[in-house]
């Protein structure tokens, strides 16, 4: 940067020696943005854009926009903006500046990480040409799919003349959202999952030289967006009261069954509190023959599930997509709490007359 360089004259055995201290700032991104995703997803609506910024060391005053926002740190801090262009602006050591304009988006995240290594070097008189000079892109390590991408550049060039950056990225289906023709570009990563992007930087002091034509990249790896979660659906639930009945409600699970091929039907039977012993596995026997004998669906399409206990017998069921995790039972009698009707040993025969 300009205003970053600077020559200190000395006087000795009555001539000059020029000592010319170039301090180059040299930017790299070490740090991965955090996720958009817990960012987009809340439920309520929202207003601002945010700002992830982190710079190594730390402790460098930081203005937004000409306000105050104390001092950079080295771990990642977060700012919400409102949406629009803004400035900011850390004031590095020597009095030197890192100044960048950047357009905020509403409800998505820019992601900003500097790392500030001064170099110095000396020598007994000045270069005829100030080319070449080193140039440096500096971009994340890595950042989420739908995350804005900073690509930043500095240099050390001490020519007069202005500078001319002309950036290219990889591959075609990234896009410069603004900075174009600027030191700073910020890119769109939305729908470049598992992807690499790297941006090419060419600057030109337009001498004509070619040892001022100087060229440098960064990448940045695309972390794809995790699959939404397959959840069971519940399909039907209803207390067990006549067998007529609930053939009616398997009618219907089976012709669901037989729409979807792929899927999986999941039962949880509770037995009442009052309910014989044993009474949720007779129920369980009773609906796989029915299913599978008298509806022919595949047994391995069924699974039932022992649920515990409730006030009545029931019946929970469930339609599951493949890879979706299975319900939990959720009784709401403890087993302590049953007290399970008495078994008959034999049926009773009816009374004639003349009977005691």
């Amino acid at each position: 940067m300009h205003q970053n360089k600077f020559v200190v004259a000395i006087r000795a055995n009555s001539s000059f020696i020029k000592a010319a201290v170039t301090i180059m700032i040299a930017l790299s991104f070490a740090l991965a943005c955090t996720s958009t995703t817990a960012y987009a997803k809340k439920k309520r609506r929202v207003k601002y854009g945010q700002i992830e910024i982190a710079t190594t060391p730390g402790g460098f005053p930081l203005t937004i926009d000409g306000r105050s926002e104390g001092s950079t740190s080295s771990t990642v801090r977060v700012i919400e903006l409102a949406p629009g262009h803004h400035k900011l602006e850390i004031l590095l050591p020597n009095g030197g500046r890192w100044v960048r304009d950047f357009d905020i988006e509403q409800g998505r995240k820019l992601c900003v990480n500097l790392n500030y290594h001064p170099k110095k070097y000396t020598v007994s008189r000045p270069p005829t040409s100030p080319c070449p000079y080193p140039v440096n892109v500096s971009a994340p390590v890595s950042v989420n799919d739908g995350d804005l991408i900073t690509f930043t550049s500095d240099n050390a060039y001490g020519g007069s003349g202005p500078l001319r950056y002309s950036w290219t990225v990889t591959p075609a289906d990234a896009r410069i959202v603004s900075g174009a023709g600027t030191p700073t570009i910020t890119v769109d990563s939305t729908g470049l999952g598992s992807q690499r992007i790297t941006a090419t930087l060419l600057v030109d002091d337009g001498s004509g030289d070619p040892l001022c034509q100087q060229r440098a990249q960064a990448s940045t790896n695309v972390i794809p967006k995790k699959p939404p979660e397959v959840e069971c659906k519940t399909f039907d639930q209803f207390p067990s009261v006549a067998f007529d009945d609930e053939k009616a409600r398997f009618d219907n699970l089976a012709i669901e069954l037989q729409n979807a091929p792929d899927s999986q039907a999941y039962i949880i039977i509770y037995a009442g509190r009052t309910s014989r012993a044993g009474q949720a596995d007779r129920l369980a026997k009773r609906t796989m023959d029915y299913l599978v004998t008298t509806r022919g669906i595949d047994a391995s399409r069924i699974t039932i599930v022992n649920g515990g206990y409730r006030d009545t017998d029931y019946f929970e069921i469930w339609i599951c997509p493949p890879g979706a995790k299975r319900p939990e039972p959720t009784p709401t009698v403890q087993p302590g709490e049953v007290q399970p009707a008495g078994e008959r040993t034999r049926p009773r025969r009816p009374r004639r007359r003349g009977d005691d």
